[in-house]
């Protein structure tokens, strides 16, 4: 098992580290040439500019059993296709119960955004934001340790 995690602008790598490391589980970092990062810890893979570049070089990665962290749910979809879990930077862990829903609700912003409307605001993260991604991701990594 290792967890792997859609870097760009990620705002757990640094929870995502401590934790997996108390469980000794590898991460692996996946971002683009427009993301600089350092880790003491986590193997960085470095993908060129591009449309998906990144989601690609994720999942052609992910193996049954490892761990996803994104927050895009066509990664999420196709992280669960191949046995993996998924979780979200808030915490919200991705199932086949949730992500047709995720994925219609998503369509139907992309349709609405077309039209010309426009989206509630999204709020800055709070610290309770990290707990709960925190306490979240400890539980899963736990069932699947």
């Amino acid at each position: 098992m290792k967890v792997l995690v859609d870097a760009d602008a990620c705002p757990v790598i640094a929870i995502v580290e401590k934790v997996a490391k108390e469980f000794q589980v590898k991460v692996v970092l996946v971002t683009d040439v427009n993301h600089l990062l350092e880790s003491d810890y986590a193997e960085i893979i470095t993908v060129g500019q591009g449309s998906d570049a990144v989601d690609y070089a994720l999942i052609n990665r992910t193996c049954p059993g490892d761990i996803v962290v994104t927050q895009d749910y066509g990664v999420a979809t196709l992280a669960l296709a191949k046995g993996a879990a998924a979780i979200d930077q808030n915490g919200r862990i991705y199932s086949d119960k949730n992500i047709d829903r995720l994925l219609f609700e998503r369509h139907l912003a992309q349709k609405q955004r077309r039209a010309g409307g426009r989206l509630a605001h999204v709020p800055a993260r709070r610290k309770e934001d990290n707990e709960t991604f925190e306490q979240k991701f400890r539980a899963l990594l736990q069932k699947h340790a």
